[in-house]
């Protein structure tokens, strides 16, 4: 990365990727999350936005596009996605 200071934005993305990173690979293949990380990852990260969810393992299948029963990069971003796309939903209902 840049040496500059990153804006706001930029830290978010950062974020993204460095809390993934932390979770995935703990169990499993590196830089992927196994169930159990995916859970840990939501439970810890994630409490408020996924509270309604009803079962973490329905998502995970849900999520998991290759039916490999861990999450890439690509399948954990399709989740942050559907996360944004509901907060934009929630935001734009309150004006």
């Amino acid at each position: 990365m840049a040496a500059a200071e990153l804006t706001e934005l930029e830290l978010a993305i950062e974020k993204l990727v460095t809390t993934f990173l932390s979770h995935a690979g703990q169990e499993g293949r590196k830089g992927t999350l196994t169930a159990s990380e995916f859970r840990d990852l939501v439970q810890l990260q994630l409490p408020n936005l996924m509270k309604d969810v009803p079962s973490l393992e329905e998502k995970m299948q849900e999520l998991d596009v290759n039916k490999d029963e861990e999450l890439k990069f690509s399948e954990y971003w399709r989740l942050m996605g559907e996360l944004a796309k509901a907060i934009r939903r929630e935001k734009a209902g309150k004006k």
